[in-house]
């Protein structure tokens, strides 16, 4: 017989066999939710327990509890999943309920928390509370802190959630496999008091990277940093849901980062402070104003800033490979090259055959062209003046005036009053003046030197 005394003794992460769950009872697990569209959820008021302010996890979703005893239980589900990366692409991926990443768990400052994981992949997992304070055999370090929970197999952690913060969660069992197919989630503490650091919306959101082929569905676990397609919460431009706003809002955007590099996160048209980091609220004295901030890998940040200037400001990472789809790595630079008469042979052998690359790549973002199965242009979505010319880690905040609190509907493209628009000069364009020298040769032409170059002694193993 299974006593609650046996059940969490040791404050261990405890395994439940199928068979054990039977005895018991179905009414000792939670229901284990799932959600498989990939829109963002608005946040519901929370229907028990303390209460908090609660976060809204962009293209995703927020698992339910319920209360047992004044312990807020909870139910993981480990299982392959299918992402829509954006329209047009799934692919077969590793998560939790349904969805990867998968869903944010919120609880307050205080809360004891039971979580039951269950495993539903074809190997043994585990779950690492990244960030929380807690006991030891709770950690969820495979091997070190527990076993693998096994195919099959159920276990349960419980601890108090002792520090208000952003965490997240993930696998530390076949972690290089695991992660690179998607297995991750975000985890809000919420304090105590619900106005502190009390602000109108509040994002959240993971940054993740996969390597898939196109024609391809599942993610080769063995890249290491040529990844080809970056996203927020396993979501690529255009697919990325835009943050919506109203003005005057003071906004909190809540990044987390397991991919494989750093990210500088960007926001236009307004600047933010960093409030928040891993290990907790930054105090305000020590903050400053920036644009960018660098989320380094296993790091979590939370920005804050107030929704002065309605508009669409795009919110991106400012690495220029990570706002493309589909990245191909081995592409030469054709910039400058004439094809004209290579073309017209070509197309003798190959008709159709399109020349690409010699003016930039700015035209692939309009090019209306046949592409691979289960795949993407690299530059796709179009915006009120035409083609974007972004994907990958791309989204916007939108911000206006008449978004009443707690509409999260993406109010369509913004409405530019006269006058504040960048426009075409049609007049006559001035002669360039130029200096005495323009034209001519920078430096003369170098004469040819003889070097002697002697290879150094003691490397000869490098």
């Amino acid at each position: 017989m299974i006593t609650r005394r046996n059940f969490f003794m040791n404050a261990g992460a405890v395994a439940l066999s199928a068979a054990a769950v039977s005895r018991v009872g179905a009414a000792s697990l939670p229901e284990a939710a799932s959600m498989a569209g990939a829109g963002t959820q608005a946040p519901p008021p929370p229907p028990n327990g303390r209460p908090f302010n609660p976060v809204v996890t962009l293209n995703g979703w927020s698992l339910p509890w319920r209360m047992n005893n004044n312990v807020k239980e909870f139910h993981l589900v480990a299982e392959p999943v299918v992402r829509e990366l954006a329209p047009g692409m799934m692919a077969n991926l590793w998560g939790y309920n349904g969805q990867s990443p998968g869903p944010t768990i919120e609880v307050v400052e205080g809360d004891r928390v039971r979580i039951f994981v269950t495993n539903k992949l074809p190997e043994h997992t585990s779950v690492h509370w990244h960030g929380q304070r807690l006991p030891n055999g709770m950690d969820g370090v495979t091997g070190l802190t527990q076993p693998g929970i096994a195919p099959g197999k159920t276990f349960v952690y419980e601890f108090v959630a002792r520090r208000p913060g952003t965490f997240m969660y993930h696998p530390h069992a076949d972690e290089m496999t695991q992660m690179a197919m998607g297995m991750m989630g975000f985890w809000v503490t919420h304090p105590k008091d619900p106005n502190f650091m009390k602000v109108d919306r509040d994002f959240v959101f993971l940054l993740s990277n996969y390597d898939i082929d196109p024609g391809s569905y599942t993610p080769k676990i063995m890249t290491m940093t040529d990844f080809n397609l970056f996203t927020f919460n396993s979501r690529v431009f255009p697919g990325i849901d835009p943050m919506v706003v109203r003005q005057g809002d003071r906004v909190r955007v809540r990044v987390g980062n397991l991919t494989m590099t750093n990210h500088p996160i960007h926001m236009h048209g307004h600047e933010f402070e960093v409030t928040g980091t891993d290990g907790g609220w930054t105090r305000p004295e020590s903050r400053w104003p920036e644009v960018t901030t660098d989320v380094a890998v296993g790091q979590m940040r939370a920005v804050e800033f107030t929704a002065t200037d309605p508009g669409d400001w795009a919110f991106h990472c400012h690495k220029s490979h990570h706002t493309m789809n589909a990245m191909g790595h081995d592409v030469p630079t054709m910039i400058g090259v004439d094809h004209q008469g290579v073309a017209a042979k070509i197309n003798q052998l190959v008709p159709g055959y399109m020349v690409m690359g010699e003016r930039g790549m700015a035209d692939m973002g309009e090019m209306q062209m046949p592409i691979p199965d289960n795949t993407l242009p690299m530059m796709a979505g179009d915006g009120p003046f035409g083609a974007i010319g972004m994907g990958g880690m791309f989204t916007t905040v939108k911000v206006r005036k008449d978004q009443k609190p707690g509409d999260y509907r993406d109010p369509g493209w913004y409405r530019h009053p006269k006058g504040t628009l960048a426009y075409e000069w049609t007049g006559a364009l001035p002669e360039p003046a130029r200096g005495q020298g323009a034209g001519k040769p920078a430096a003369p032409a170098a004469a040819t030197v003889e070097m002697t170059v002697r290879k150094p002694v003691g490397h000869g193993d490098h």
